[in-house]
């Protein structure tokens, strides 16, 4: 039997905190577009449950979940000094 990853059930609490401080960002962004979710779900090409998972700041949304809304928000190009060390 797999192990349950434990990272998704208790991270640490600041992991935990900028999730959802990422998500509550990422609601508003797309409140401020006046976009529903149903909306902004199909621009990216999943679910409404997986966007308000998201926006919940869930761990167990994948990556992709969140970086899509950030596209789709035009809000990507920010991620760029993350992903770039030098």
């Amino acid at each position: 039997m797999a192990k349950k990853n434990q990272l998704l059930e208790s991270p640490p609490y600041s992991v935990e905190q900028t999730l959802k401080q990422l998500g509550s960002n990422l609601r508003t962004a797309r409140l401020c577009r006046n976009w529903t979710i149903a909306e902004i779900a199909e621009k990216i090409g999943t679910g409404p449950r997986a966007v308000l998972d998201a926006e919940k700041g869930k761990p167990s949304t994948g990556i992709v979940v969140y970086m899509a809304l950030l596209w789709a928000l035009d809000l990507l190009d920010q991620m760029e000094n993350v992903a770039d060390p030098t």
